[in-house]
């Protein structure tokens, strides 16, 4: 008879968390020329350096490495701790904080966060020298133009960008271009006048399809108090393409020329004569002669690794700005009293008991 067993199968070791990656061209960066990982990297250091750097240096390139989402992966120190740690690591010479611009769509620039970090321990010279031939490449690479079209296919249902126009029918009214002339007398040809053999109709120059003409011919269908003739609306077409030329639209004209009509108007080509005149507008460019606003210096700036504040790396030496080099180095010659220490850990232990339900 088989025996039961009535014990518990090992449960499966739960699998860690992949560590959070930061966004593309952010995070960790590794700097060349390091030596091979060993046992006894950061042996030097202080415990919680060490234990620090060591988890650092095993984090892949473009890791987060804000001290937010190191100490939700490292349970032993709080954020304060880890701030403190990198700020060691920095002034060792393990890592460098770094930002730089990048121009993005519709000339957005937007600053990117790099932490450069090196297993190996580097002095002040080292670090300016590499950062200044990042500085280098980041200069001689091509910026991303925001001016430049986007040559993407247009999409099946845009239009051609010379589309034919369409075939004018007898009783289209609101066709675009050409729009149709009120009906004129037309001189009759003598009956014996036939065109010369072997010469074509000069079709290259018509009279009266200019869009100067034609909107003045439009402005007596619209509003019969300024209806012209042939002969008026090729006097007052200079004119009129004078607006145009000065780089205002059709509708533009016709509306300067129609609006505040008065109830009356006995000579329509005297009205329209002065209000060209004495409207006629200033010259505007036919196209955006603005100068282009000049792409930002792609410079890179070095971080202080304690507060953040941005500048050249020449003046970070040991990547810490002067106000917090001086409190840096007035914490190191007077390191606290261990008594101390023990009394702020026996006071937070007790704080965490009090917080604790009953």
């Amino acid at each position: 008879m088989a025996t039961q067993h009535l014990s518990p199968a090992l449960r499966v070791p739960a699998a860690s968390p992949a560590y959070p990656m930061a966004k593309p061209g952010y995070g960790k960066r590794s700097a060349p020329d390091q030596r091979p990982r060993t046992r006894d990297d950061f042996a030097l250091l202080p415990t919680r350096e060490r234990y620090v750097a060591g988890f650092v240096d095993h984090l892949p390139d473009g890791a987060a490495m804000s001290v937010k989402q190191l100490a939700k992966q490292l349970p032993l120190y709080g954020q304060q701790a880890v701030s403190t740690a990198l700020t060691a690591l920095s002034v060792a010479g393990h890592l460098r904080r770094v930002r730089c611009p990048v121009v993005g769509a519709g000339d957005e620039t937007r600053w990117v966060f790099r932490t450069f970090w090196s297993r190996t321990a580097r002095d002040n010279e080292w670090w300016n020298a590499y950062l200044a031939t990042e500085q280098a490449t980041l200069t001689a690479a091509p910026a991303p133009s925001a001016s430049v079209p986007d040559t993407a296919p247009p999409p099946p249902w845009a239009p051609a960008e010379d589309p034919r126009p369409a075939p004018e029918g007898p009783d289209t009214e609101q066709a675009p271009e050409p729009a149709a002339v009120p009906q004129q007398r037309a001189p009759a040809r003598a009956p014996d006048t036939e065109p010369a053999p072997g010469t074509a109709p000069a079709t290259a120059q018509v009279p009266g399809t200019s869009p100067a003409y034609l909107a003045l011919a439009r402005l007596g269908r619209d509003d019969h108090r300024l209806t012209l003739s042939a002969d008026d609306c090729a006097t007052l077409e200079p004119q009129a393409a004078q607006w145009l030329t000065r780089g205002v639209s059709v509708d533009y004209l016709t509306h300067a020329l129609t609006a505040g009509l008065p109830a009356q108007v006995d000579s329509p080509v005297g009205l329209l004569r002065r209000r060209l005149t004495d409207k006629i507008p200033p010259r505007l460019p036919t196209e955006n002669t603005q100068p282009a606003t000049p792409a930002p210096a792609r410079r890179l700036l070095m971080e202080c690794t304690d507060c953040g504040r941005p500048g050249p790396p020449q003046a970070f030496p040991d990547g810490l700005c002067r106000p917090c080099r001086t409190a840096h180095s007035e914490a190191a010659e007077n390191p606290p009293h261990p008594a101390d220490i023990a009394d702020v850990k026996a006071h937070m232990t007790n704080l965490r008991d009090l917080l604790k339900p009953v």
